[in-house]
C-alpha cells in the first residue's frame, strides 16, 4: 500500500460509515430542533427575540468579552468593527495575504485599502516580525498621534491579523507593535472560536474582535457573526450601528447616522444557543482527532500544523504541510478522487484581481505556505 492509500484509509477510519468524507460538516445533536421550534412558535423570527440576547450573553461569557453583538455574518461584523476602530475612506489597513477573501472585502467595503504582509510559517497568520519591519521602515507618527504611511501620506488606520484555521497569531508581540505605532488592533477570529492565547480567548486581546458562524464553522447559525469588545462605548455603538442606527422611540422612525441592517435574526440565534451548549464537547472531539492525525502524519514524515506554544487551538481545520506544489497537487487529486475532501490554502489575497494594486512585503513565507499546506477532514465526532 502506497502512502496516499494509507492516508485515505486512515482518514476513512476516523469517520466510519461515510462514503464521502467532507472537509467540515456541522453537528446538530443537542437542542437545535427544540430551540428553533420554540422560536417559530414565538413568531419572533427576525432580529428581535430572546435567543439573540441569549446568544450574545453566552458568547460574551464563553470568550470573556464584556460585550458581544450578533450580526448576519462575520464579514459584516468585521466591517463594523473596522468602522468602530476609526477606519475611513482612503485609509490603509494592515493585514495578511493568507486569509479568506472576507478579510480584505470588509476593508474594501469602507473604501480603505489593505496592505498585505507576510505570515509566520508556524502560526500561518500575520508575522509579528513582518509587521515590525514594515512599520519601522514605512510608518511615521504625526502630531495627531496617529500613524501614517511615509510614501503615500495615508493613515495606517488598523491592523487585522487573522487566526488561520484557529491557530492564534503572536498576539503579545503584534499588540505591542500596534501600541508603539498607535494603530488599533482588530482581530479576525472568524475561525478561532474556542482558541486561547495565553489563557485569553482570541478576539478579546485587541480593541475589537469578530467571530463567524458560517455553516462550516465549529459552531454554526447557518450564517452569522459576532463583534467582541470590552469597551463599553464601542459595545453600545456596535449594537446601534448594526441596528440601522435607529434611535429608540415608541413609534417614530429616527436614525441619527448611517447604520447597517446587520442584526442576526432570532431564528439563527436559536440555533446558535443550542450549538454553544455543545461547544465544549465539540472542541474536545476536535482536539482528540488532531492528536490522532499528528501521530499518524509524524509516522509518515509529513508535516502537520499544531497549536503554537502558550496557545490552545480549536483545530477548526486540520492541515498537513507537504514538500512542494507538485506533491500538494498529487495529494489533492488522489484524496478527492477517492471520496476524501481536501482543499489547498486560499489563493493569496494579493493575487486576486481586485487586490492586485495593493502593497505587499514580498510574502515569501505566504507563497511557500500556499504551495504546501492542505486541509484535511476535521468534523467533530460526537455521538
Amino acid at each position: 500500500m502506497n502512502r496516499l492509500e494509507q492516508i485515505v484509509d486512515f482518514i476513512r477510519s476516523r469517520f466510519p460509515g461515510q462514503d464521502f468524507i467532507p472537509l467540515h460538516e456541522p453537528r446538530f445533536q443537542g437542542n437545535e430542533d427544540k430551540y428553533v421550534r420554540e422560536c417559530l412558535q414565538s413568531t419572533f423570527v427576525s432580529s428581535v427575540g430572546k435567543f439573540v440576547d441569549q446568544f450574545e450573553k453566552v458568547t460574551a461569557e464563553f470568550t470573556g468579552a464584556k460585550y458581544a453583538v450578533a450580526t448576519v455574518n462575520g464579514t459584516a461584523a468585521l466591517q463594523v468593527a473596522l468602522r468602530l476602530a476609526g477606519v475611513e475612506s482612503g485609509d490603509l489597513v494592515i493585514t495578511q495575504a493568507v486569509s479568506f477573501v472576507a478579510t480584505a472585502n470588509a476593508i474594501r467595503y469602507l473604501d480603505a485599502d489593505p496592505i498585505f504582509l507576510d505570515s509566520d510559517p508556524d502560526r500561518l497568520g500575520l508575522s509579528a516580525a513582518a509587521l515590525a519591519a514594515f512599520l519601522e521602515e514605512n510608518a511615521e507618527i504625526r502630531n495627531s498621534g496617529r500613524a501614517y504611511d511615509k510614501t503615500s501620506g495615508r493613515c495606517l488606520a488598523a491592523c487585522v491579523p487573522m487566526h488561520v484555521f484557529g491557530h492564534p497569531v503572536d498576539l503579545d508581540a503584534i499588540a505591542g507593535i500596534c501600541r508603539k505605532f498607535n494603530i488599533p488592533l482588530v482581530e479576525d477570529s472568524a475561525e478561532s472560536l474556542g482558541s486561547l492565547y495565553n489563557d485569553h480567548h482570541t478576539g478579546t486581546v485587541g480593541l475589537l474582535g469578530i467571530l463567524s458562524y458560517n455553516g462550516n464553522k465549529t459552531v454554526t447559525t447557518g450564517g452569522g457573526g459576532m463583534i467582541l469588545t470590552s469597551d463599553e462605548n464601542l459595545g453600545r455603538r456596535a449594537k446601534h450601528l448594526t441596528t440601522t442606527a435607529k434611535v429608540s422611540h415608541p413609534w417614530d422612525y429616527v436614525h441619527d447616522e448611517m447604520g447597517y441592517n446587520y442584526r442576526l435574526p432570532n431564528l439563527n440565534a436559536a440555533l446558535g444557543v443550542a450549538q454553544m451548549e455543545q461547544l465544549p464537547r465539540m472542541l474536545e472531539s476536535k482536539r482528540a482527532l488532531a492528536w490522532e492525525y499528528q501521530d499518524f502524519f509524524d509516522g509518515l514524515g509529513i508535516g502537520y500544523v499544531t497549536e503554537p506554544d502558550g496557545c490552545r487551538g480549536n483545530y477548526w481545520l486540520n492541515a498537513v504541510v507537504l514538500k512542494d506544489r507538485s506533491e500538494r497537487d498529487e495529494f489533492l487529486k488522489y484524496t478527492n478522487d477517492h471520496g476524501v475532501m481536501t482543499r489547498p490554502l486560499w489563493t493569496l489575497l494579493s493575487d486576486l484581481p481586485m487586490h492586485e494594486h495593493c502593497r505587499t512585503d514580498g510574502l515569501a513565507n505566504a507563497r511557500q505556505l500556499m504551495d504546501t499546506v492542505v486541509n484535511i477532514p476535521s468534523s467533530a465526532r460526537i455521538a
